[in-house]
């Protein structure tokens, strides 16, 4: 952590610590180690639901092997599931500890590479597909100022968002249209924060931001003066992302790539002219599901499946989840429900299978790691079709 980046830090902490979101383990007077969570959002098939967001697990290095991890995540397991979370997610420096309370791997932080060059023209849509009514012309060629393509200005210009650099003042405005972006495209895993966390960000005089009604996107110059890090670009509509990723290919003389935070599926490895857009996992995030039934009841599902299956959870960390239940879903609504035991079909999982899961796992992987049993092809197959989607989270805590 550098020197500017410490008042933030300091800030976060003392929030922490105030909303009792945070976990000291002492030995008498001695802290020897700490843990907290952050107050987040998260998106599971374009609806939210509260996450606790598990941060700063540490133990001093004198003291580690007396089992103060096991207490701590102890303690803030049973904390997060008192608070009424359905969900926590976290960034594992190690697994181990993490799994045996219940967290399991769901999905990656990605990052896609673009030489700028790639961007200096962006691949129109196809002509044999028709414009959505009011939306005028869709066709255009993006072009960098300096790169001797000129862009078909008047067609452009029918389809330009308004966009504009955005300010701390903003704040709140950008979590609202990161919301509508991943309620629209029906993302799977990513996070929102609160407002307050975006200020100071904000007001780096070395960050650039810029906010339309369906879009953002925010960047800097990374260390080596000839690349730019994007820590996002989402976008809702096509005009949009195609007017993003304009403000990072206006770079294309000064800069040899972009590296930039983007969903798995970003339709940029479409966009660019040459197929040299690398997408690399460059983290894994664990999830956990705390309250199953609240989980279920506030996820977003596909509208045209429909499933009926029975579960036996079991559950030791949270010995309250554990049971027979039935899950019910239908027009993109879900439910857990209490059910009796030894129904015929059941398919059986802890909690580790659970969340992945919930985070659209195939369920032949997870049986060859013995995280599910039971049940048949056809209740597998509904399953993956209810939870399917590519998790993936584009911020870090």
């Amino acid at each position: 952590m550098n020197t500017a980046e410490l008042p933030a830090w300091l800030t976060s902490v003392r929030t922490s610590i105030e909303a009792g979101a945070t976990i000291g383990a002492f030995d008498g007077a001695q802290l020897v180690g700490s843990a907290r969570y952050h107050v987040m959002q998260q998106w599971w098939h374009g609806r939210s639901m509260p996450m606790a967001a598990v941060a700063g697990v540490k133990v001093a290095p004198e003291e580690r092997g007396r089992g103060i991890g096991t207490a701590m995540m102890t303690r803030m397991l049973r904390d997060v599931a008192d608070r009424g979370y359905p969900v926590s997610a976290l960034y594992p420096a190690t697994a181990p500890l993490y799994r045996s309370f219940g967290w399991e791997i769901a999905g990656g932080k990605y990052e896609t590479v673009v030489p700028a060059r790639s961007l200096a023209s962006l691949i129109g849509p196809d002509d044999s597909v028709p414009a959505p009514a009011g939306q005028g012309d869709p066709a255009f060629v993006l072009a960098a100022p300096d790169s001797g393509s000129p862009a078909p200005a008047a067609r452009f210009a029918t389809m330009a968002p308004k966009l504009r650099r955005a300010t701390p003042d903003d704040s709140a405005a950008i979590v609202a249209v990161k919301g509508l972006v991943h309620a629209r495209l029906r993302h799977c895993g990513p996070n929102t924060r609160e407002p307050w966390e975006l200020r100071d960000w904000l007001g780096d005089p070395e960050h650039f931001a810029y906010l339309a009604d369906d879009g953002f996107l925010s960047y800097r110059w990374a260390r080596h003066a000839d690349e730019i890090d994007a820590e996002e670009l989402i976008a809702a509509s096509a005009e949009t992302a195609s007017a993003l990723w304009q403000i990072l290919a206006s770079h294309a003389t000064m800069a040899t790539r972009i590296r930039v935070c983007l969903a798995p599926d970003d339709p940029v490895h479409v966009l660019s002219r040459e197929p040299d857009a690398e997408l690399r996992r460059i983290d894994s995030w664990m999830l956990r599901i705390v309250d199953p039934a609240a989980a279920v009841a506030a996820r977003g599902f596909p509208a045209g499946v429909t499933v009926s299956v029975p579960l036996e959870l079991a559950d030791p960390a949270l010995p309250a989840n554990a049971g027979h239940w039935r899950l019910e879903v239908a027009d993109g609504q879900g439910s857990l429900q209490r059910a009796g035991g030894g129904t015929a079909g059941e398919l059986r999982l802890g909690a580790r299978g659970f969340a992945a899961l919930f985070a659209g796992s195939a369920i032949g992987p997870l049986r060859l790691a013995g995280l599910v049993a039971g049940a048949d092809a056809a209740a597998d197959d509904a399953l993956e079709s209810a939870f399917r989607g590519r998790a993936f989270l584009i911020d870090e805590w």
